[in-house]
């Protein structure tokens, strides 16, 4: 029973990096693209897209790492990856940075419909998972309108 309940655990471990690893390039693709705006959408950018995304990262990544901790799993360290070449323009960006976002909002989903973190009997994990998802649900509302505005 304490091996298929460990087993369990870490599944549903990886399953919460996978969906940081999609928040982590919705976020690499969200610094891209504030690195090609002016000043004043760079700043709109960051207040309604990128600070969210953040906030979702580093509370994803805190309850990953607390989870491992409180059944001694092994933690993992979470790295930014590449959101590609400034060529591709902040359309691109934020389209991926969307993309990225739902991915992980699906993966979450998947995991919160799975009803896993129920059986582990973990009110935090379900807590954390809950706000990640609540901070970045209307991320692709929030890109519409940005690009909406985007120049103006």
């Amino acid at each position: 029973m304490a091996y298929v309940t460990a087993e369990a655990r870490q599944y549903l471990l990886d399953d919460i990096a996978e969906a940081i690893d999609h928040i982590a390039m919705a976020l690499a693709s969200l610094a891209a693209a504030y690195e090609l705006l002016d000043e004043r959408s760079a700043d709109k950018l960051e207040e309604e897209l990128f600070r969210r995304v953040q906030t979702a990262y580093g509370r994803a990544q805190r309850t990953h790492a607390a989870f491992a901790q409180r059944y001694g799993l092994p933690g993992r360290k979470f790295t930014q990856p590449s959101a590609g070449l400034p060529s591709q323009g902040v359309k691109v960006f934020l389209e991926r940075a969307v993309e990225s976002v739902d991915q992980a909002e699906d993966t979450l989903i998947d995991l919160q419909d799975s009803m896993r973190p129920v059986e582990v009997g973990d009110p935090e994990l379900r807590a954390g998972l809950a706000e990640v998802r609540e901070l970045v649900g209307d991320l692709r509302q929030r890109s519409r309108e940005f690009m909406r505005t985007f120049g103006r």
